[in-house]
C-alpha cells in the first residue's frame, strides 16, 4: 500500500510540474533489403527426419559469413501460400549457433520474429547453426508432416537464410536421412546415396525451397510422360501399400493430362515435372504449386476406387498450370527477391481465377472428370456464389486481400463475409472471356490462344516474367479486340446479388434447381461429411454428429433465428436424421406450417420456427434450347 501511495503521489506530483516527455523504444537493428548480388560460398544443411514416435526433425546447417552483423531468417512470406507463413516458427527449437567451435549468441527481431541477429566473430569464415522443428503431433494444432509412414518435408521450415541477398543468388547443398527403406521424390536432383542419407546436387535458395520432398514407407512412381519433350513422373505415398497401386488405365488419363497442358500452353518453362501426392488419412491435407512439382493430399482410395473417388481431382491439373500461371508468369506484385518482402494478391483472379478455370478444364479435357461430371461442378459453384449475399456490400477484388487478411482462418457467417472467391468467380469470368471471344469470332478464336500466346513465352525458360493488369488486357486484345479493361473491372468490382452467369448462358446452358441432388452434389457430401441444404432452408449438417455447421446468410434458418455451432436434435418433434429432415422440407411444400427444429447450443434448447416451403433445392445445369453449347467445345479433348 506504501508503494501504491508513493506511486500515485508521484504521478500527481509530475501532472503539477507538467507532463514528462514522451521517450520511444530505440530502433530494433537493420535487416539489410535484398540486393541481386552473389552470396559467396555455398550454404549447406542436413536434415535427419528419422525419428517417427516424437517427430522431431533434426536440421544442421553451415553458412558462409564474414566478421560482422548478420541476420539469419527462417522463410515467411511463401509462394502460394499468399500469406506470411507464421507457424513455422513457433516450432522452431533448440537453436544453436556457432563459429569456430565456440558459441555465438543471436537475438531475435523484436519486430520480424523469423529473423536472428548475430555477430559473427573475427577470424570466423562460417558459422555452424543447430535447430530442431518440432513436427506436430495432432491436427488441431498445426498441419501433419510427419507420420509414422511418410513424410511432407517442406525445405521452408528447415533451413534459414541470410539476409542482403536474392534468394535466387544463394547457392545451397542439401541432404536428408529418412527412415529405413523409405522412397521419395522431389524436384530436387539426387547426387548419391549413402544408406538412408539421400545427398542432393546444388542449387540455388529459390530452386531449393520451391523443391519440397515427400517420403512414405509405401511409395511408388509412375512415367505419365514417356513420349513428352521433358520427364513427368507421379509419385504416390500412401497409408498402405495397396494405395499406390494404379491401373495402366489410371495412368493413362495422366498421359493426356500432360499432352492436354502441353497442347493448351505450348512447351514446358521446366526441366522435368514431378506430382507428389500423398493418399492419407493421417499427413495433414495440402494442395500446394511449385515449378517444377506439386504437393497434393488425395483420399485414401484415390487410385483404388477410381469410379468414386472422384471430387477434387482437378487439384493436380490446378498446380500442373501453375508452373506456367503463377511460377513462370507470375503478377508482377507477387514477385518478390527473397522470402521476407512482402507479396500482394491485387491479380489473384488472374494467379489463382485462370488457373482454376484452366485445371477444370484439363481436367475434363484428359479424363480425370467426364463432361458430366464438371458440368455438375459448375452448376454447384455457380449456385453457390448465385446465392453468395456477401456479395451485396464486398466485391471480388477485395477478396484478393483476404490470405493476407485472415490467414485462411475458419469463418462463423462464410457467405457474408465472403472469402477467396477469387478461385471460383475467376472461373467464372475467365469463362465468360472464353465464350464470348468463341461467339464473337465464330469459333475461330478461344482463350486457348490467350493462354498459349501468353504463357508460352520464352519456351524452356524459368526466369520468372511478370505481368500486369495492362499486360492481361493487351494479351486478350492479342487475340480479339475488345474493351477487355472495362469488362474485367465491371467483373472486379460489381456488386451483388447474382454472380456473373453469362459465360453458362452463352455456353448453351442456364442454371436451374431440382428436387433432387447430382451425383457431383452427393459425391461432395460424402466427401464432406455433411448434408447439405444451402438452397432451401440454408443450413448444412455434420453427418456424424448432426452439428449444424454452417447457416446461410438471409436464409430462411437465419431469418428464424439460427447460428451455427448448435447441434439439431429434432424435426417437428421427431428425433432428427437426414431423411427425416428432407422429408419435412418436401412436405412443408403443401403446407403452411413452419419447420420447426429443435437445437441445442451450449446447455440451452431452443425450438426454431423456420417459415421455409420451397421444397428440396439442388442445382445443375440445363440445356438451353436452340443455343450452340459453346461449353461441351471447352470442355472436349483439344486435338
Amino acid at each position: 500500500m506504501v508503494g501504491l501511495v508513493s506511486a500515485v503521489a508521484l504521478g500527481l506530483g509530475m501532472m503539477a510540474h507538467g507532463a514528462m516527455a514522451q521517450v520511444a523504444a530505440p530502433p530494433t537493428p537493420p535487416i539489410v533489403l535484398p540486393q541481386d548480388v552473389a552470396f559467396e560460398g555455398t550454404m549447406t544443411v542436413a536434415v535427419d527426419a528419422t525419428d517417427l514416435n516424437q517427430r522431431v526433425i533434426k536440421i544442421q546447417q553451415t553458412v558462409p559469413a564474414k566478421p560482422g552483423p548478420l541476420v539469419l531468417m527462417l522463410p515467411k512470406w511463401l509462394p502460394g501460400k499468399h500469406h506470411p507463413a507464421n507457424g513455422n516458427i513457433q516450432r522452431i527449437a533448440g537453436l544453436v549457433i556457432t563459429a569456430n567451435g565456440q558459441p555465438v549468441k543471436w537475438k531475435r527481431d523484436a519486430v520480424d520474429m523469423n529473423a536472428f541477429h548475430v555477430e559473427v566473430p573475427a577470424g570466423a569464415g562460417e558459422l555452424k547453426v543447430a535447430f530442431q522443428y518440432l513436427a506436430p503431433t495432432v491436427a488441431s494444432t498445426a498441419r501433419i508432416v510427419l507420420t509414422n509412414d511418410m513424410l511432407n518435408l517442406q525445405w521452408e521450415f528447415a533451413s534459414l537464410y541470410p539476409a542482403g541477398y536474392y534468394a535466387s543468388r544463394i547457392p545451397i547443398t542439401a541432404s536428408i536421412t529418412l527412415p529405413e527403406g523409405w522412397g521419395y521424390a522431389t524436384a530436387l536432383e539426387t547426387a548419391g546415396k549413402t544408406g538412408n542419407t539421400v545427398q542432393f546436387k546444388t542449387t540455388d535458395y529459390e530452386t531449393f525451397i520451391d523443391s519440397p520432398l515427400f517420403s512414405g514407407r509405401y511409395f511408388k512412381t509412375y512415367d505419365i510422360d514417356p513420349d513428352g519433350p521433358v520427364p513427368a513422373r507421379l509419385n504416390v505415398m500412401a497409408d498402405k501399400p495397396t494405395q499406390v497401386e494404379a491401373s495402366e488405365d489410371i495412368v493413362a488419363i495422366h498421359r493426356k493430362m500432360m499432352d492436354q497442358a502441353y497442347k493448351l500452353f505450348g512447351a514446358p518453362h521446366y526441366d522435368h515435372y514431378d506430382f507428389l501426392i500423398s493418399a492419407t488419412d493421417w499427413l495433414g491435407d495440402i494442395g500446394l504449386e511449385h515449378h517444377q512439382s506439386t504437393e497434393i493430399g488425395m483420399e485414401p482410395k484415390w487410385l483404388t476406387d477410381w469410379k468414386n473417388e472422384y471430387v477434387g481431382r482437378d487439384v493436380l491439373t490446378h498446380e500442373l498450370v501453375h508452373s506456367w500461371n503463377g511460377k513462370f508468369r507470375r503478377p508482377a506484385d507477387m514477385w518478390t527477391p527473397n522470402y521476407q518482402v512482402p507479396m500482394r494478391g491485387s491479380l489473384l483472379w488472374v494467379y489463382e481465377g485462370q488457373t482454376q478455370y484452366w485445371g477444370h478444364i484439363l481436367a475434363a479435357r484428359s479424363g480425370l472428370y467426364s463432361k458430366d461430371q464438371e458440368l455438375e461442378y459448375l452448376a454447384i459453384m455457380a449456385a453457390g456464389l448465385d446465392n453468395l449475399p456477401g456479395r451485396q456490400w464486398r466485391d471480388l477484388a477485395d477478396t484478393t486481400n483476404d490470405p493476407a487478411l485472415s490467414a485462411r482462418a475458419a469463418q462463423t457467417w462464410r457467405a457474408w463475409q465472403r472469402s477467396e472467391e477469387y478461385y471460383t468467380e475467376g472461373y467464372l469470368i475467365w469463362l465468360d472471356a472464353d465464350t464470348l471471344i468463341r461467339e464473337k469470332t465464330n469459333g475461330k478464336k478461344s482463350l486457348d490462344d490467350f493462354a498459349k500466346a501468353f504463357f508460352g513465352v520464352n519456351p524452356g525458360s524459368r526466369t520468372p516474367v511478370t505481368y500486369t493488369f495492362d499486360d492481361i488486357v493487351t494479351g486478350l486484345n492479342n487475340v480479339y479486340a475488345y474493351d477487355w479493361a472495362t469488362f474485367l473491372n465491371d467483373r472486379l468490382h460489381s456488386a451483388g446479388p447474382g454472380a456473373p452467369l453469362d459465360g453458362i448462358t452463352r455456353g448453351g446452358y442456364k442454371l436451374v434447381y431440382t428436387d433432387t441432388p447430382t451425383a457431383y452434389y452427393k459425391a461432395t457430401e460424402t466427401l464432406r461429411k455433411n448434408v447439405n441444404l444451402a438452397y432451401s432452408l440454408g443450413i448444412a449438417i455434420n453427418s456424424k454428429d448432426a452439428l449444424i455447421s454452417a447457416v446461410q446468410w438471409d436464409s430462411p434458418a437465419f431469418k428464424a433465428g439460427m447460428a451455427p455451432n448448435a447441434t439439431l436434435i429434432a424435426v417437428n418433434g421427431k428425433a432428427y436424421d437426414a431423411e427425416i429432415l428432407k422429408t419435412a422440407i418436401t412436405a412443408a411444400k403443401t403446407g403452411t406450417d413452419p419447420i420447426e427444429l429443435l437445437v441445442k447450443v451450449d446447455d440451452n434448447y431452443r425450438t426454431f420456427k423456420v417459415d421455409y416451403h420451397g421444397g428440396l433445392r439442388y442445382p445443375k445445369l440445363e440445356r438451353i434450347e436452340g443455343r450452340k453449347p459453346l461449353l461441351d467445345d471447352i470442355l472436349a479433348e483439344k486435338k
